[in-house]
């Protein structure tokens, strides 16, 4: 779960003479190299956990045997039906944030993989994940502009430790509406049934329709009555707060609507709000469940790829989200003139201390269709550090692949039942208490506690395909219930990377050699602008009733020689500005009075303070020593 709390996680240390350890390690590396990885069985291990968390009245036919029906009332006591669904990690609150975007991630592997999951008879099971979820959504959508976004709360549902199937906290269950609006869950949930709609297209056409019509509606609602869902659902903001706003997800919804329907409106709506709402100003890092803007740029970009001269009138926009997306690929790839995504020592993209396998996932997975959209339109990707080809970039999702599922320091599986070597101590109630049909006696909140979460024995449920959070920056995992940051898994973790086994599957890893980054790589100047402008928000918070947005704005000199005069144009500032010095000309500002050159390759930093969209700069005049 995510969450903005910092708890310490119980450590504990096993001695191991020095020279047995290495003989370990060097022994588990050798086994992993020795086999190539099962791609198709991970694939079929990662559909394994979303039955493992599914709410709700269980099929006969499920395949997770030691998990039984639960939460058959969710609802009913403020008289709606939210019974189904999916638990969202190794608790038992229904977050609809995370949970559509899961949704909304699995469906994007369909629309993007469907003939390989068809060749690898796994596209039904697939669906069925998909159609647990949107089943769910559909039933919570009560009225066109209300839609109940919780079942539970973080706060209770921590104090006990007890299986889904014997579960004693509060159900109460939470909604957004005009009165009380969250475009965030809003939106998320409208792309979530859009992109369903187009995978169930050409197998159920009345069920694709049905979605189609609640997505529209969700997005009208989204849209029409802006606000953040976390100031209207309190008891969300402590475990999945809204740190990007409700922009890129009324963009992403719209976009997604699109992919859907062909219907130009939309295409013209995240052409429209391009920039007031972030889509082609935001460079990320990161896409996640609350950052939709690298998901965003890079399904905008397929539009390009696709249409072509077709796209005639919104190209100059769908370019620029473009130029967004391949910032983001190329910081993933380490080929981002110094604004690269971290990387532990053992090769792992590190983006957060908490859960940071959800963000490899995700990464992983839109390296994976860039790839392809690029290979299908003989292209290559253009990064300032070097070109790369869509071998190159596809080689390096299958490296993070890889060390998920155990090509790592540790030689460890961080998928759960993948390989002989995994976590056997999950922060996860189900899988941590025996099963109802192994132990039929109630297990209560604080005889759970102490009786399997303070456990030191393994598991008794396999929670196979689960994704931990795995490692810390520097590779290390300590297989410790207890650890929740590194060893709770997630929807979110999981939902990308059915897409990108469904797509590693199909292609047998090449001989070339692996994927290496080369930060040393000539910079090309970026045509006619001497600067380089990255554009980041570092913090956000609410004042009388306004957002506000810490703006940090880094412009780095990239046309070769020193720049000795420099004059911007910042319009739409409403705040103070630092880093630069005011003229007396409207809108236009200077070197800071401290500084009288900007040296070739070193970057000026301007930091602004506002509410609303983000401040409009431009280089309007400047002279090279």
């Amino acid at each position: 779960m995510a969450a903005t709390m910092n708890k310490t996680p119980a450590t504990t240390f096993l001695l191991i003479p020095a020279a047995a350890s290495l003989v370990l390690l060097l022994a588990a590396a050798a086994s992993v190299e020795a086999s190539a990885f099962d791609y198709a069985g991970a694939f079929d291990k990662c559909l394994l956990f979303f039955e493992a968390q599914r709410s709700g009245k269980l099929p006969d036919d499920r395949l997770v045997r030691w998990r039984g029906d639960s939460a058959l009332t969710d609802g009913f006591s403020q008289g709606v039906d939210l019974v189904g669904g999916y638990y969202d990690s190794g608790d038992h609150v229904k977050f609809g944030l995370p949970m559509a975007y899961a949704v909304t991630m699995l469906s994007w592997g369909v629309v993007e993989f469907e003939k390989e999951m068809v060749d690898g008879n796994k596209l039904h099971r697939v669906l069925d994940a998909i159609r647990w979820g949107t089943n769910y959504f559909v039933k919570a959508h009560t009225q066109h502009n209300a839609l109940w976004v919780q079942v539970g709360d973080g706060d209770s549902d921590h104090l006990c430790w007890e299986r889904a199937e014997d579960m004693s906290t509060p159900r109460t269950a939470f909604k957004i509406d005009i009165n009380n609006p969250g475009s965030e869950v809003a939106g998320e949930t409208a792309a979530a049934l859009a992109a369903a709609a187009k995978a169930f297209k050409p197998y159920d056409r009345m069920y694709s329709d049905l979605l189609l019509l609640h997505s529209k509606q969700l997005f009208t609602f989204a849209d029409t009555f802006r606000g953040k869902y976390d100031d209207s659902l309190q008891s969300a903001k402590k475990f999945y707060p809204s740190a990007s706003g409700y922009q890129d997800e009324l963009l992403w919804a719209a976009a997604w609507l699109y992919e859907a329907t062909g219907d130009e409106q939309y295409l013209r709506y995240v052409s429209q709000n391009a920039e007031a709402f972030g889509g082609t100003g935001w460079a990320v890092t990161e896409f996640s469940w609350d950052n939709k803007y690298a998901g965003l740029q890079v399904l905008l970009s397929k539009v390009l790829f696709e249409q072509g001269g077709s796209a005639a009138g919104y190209a100059d926009t769908l370019k620029q989200y473009q130029a967004k997306a391949e910032f983001f690929l190329c910081a993933c790839l380490q080929k981002n003139n110094g604004h690269n995504v971290k990387m532990t020592p053992g090769g792992l993209m590190y983006v957060s201390d908490w859960s940071n396998m959800q963000y490899v996932s995700s990464s992983a997975f839109l390296l994976t269709v860039y790839a392809d959209y690029l290979a299908e339109s003989r292209g290559t990707l253009r990064c300032p550090d070097g070109e790369v080809k869509p071998a190159e970039i596809l080689r390096f999702a299958r490296s993070q692949v890889d060390y998920v599922l155990g090509k790592n320091p540790k030689g460890m599986s961080y998928m759960v039942g993948y390989g002989s070597y995994y976590p056997t101590h999950v922060h996860h109630r189900g899988a941590s208490i025996p099963s109802i049909y192994a132990m039929n006696a109630t297990v209560g909140c604080m005889e759970g506690f102490d009786k399997y979460y303070n456990s030191k024995n393994a598991d008794p449920n396999v929670l196979h395909g689960a994704l931990v959070g795995g490692p810390d920056a520097n590779d290390a995992y300590d297989d410790d219930r207890c650890n929740y940051q590194h060893a709770e898994p997630t929807l979110a973790g999981n939902a990308p990377m059915s897409g990108v086994f469904a797509r590693l599957a199909a292609s047998p890893a090449d001989n070339t050699p692996e994927y290496t980054p080369a930060p040393n790589a000539p910079s090309p100047s970026n045509g006619g602008s001497p600067l380089e402008f990255v554009h980041t928000v570092t913090n956000t918070w609410k004042a009388n009733g306004v957002d506000y947005y810490r703006h940090v704005v880094t412009a780095k000199n990239t046309c070769g020689h020193a720049i000795t005069y420099l004059k911007l144009q910042i319009k739409e500032l409403s705040g103070e500005i630092y880093g630069v010095s005011r003229t007396n000309a409207k809108d236009m500002y200077e070197f800071p009075s401290w500084m009288t050159r900007l040296d070739a390759g070193a970057q000026l930093t301007i930091v602004y303070i506002q509410g609303g969209p983000a401040a409009k700069i431009a280089v309007v005049e400047y002279k090279t020593a």
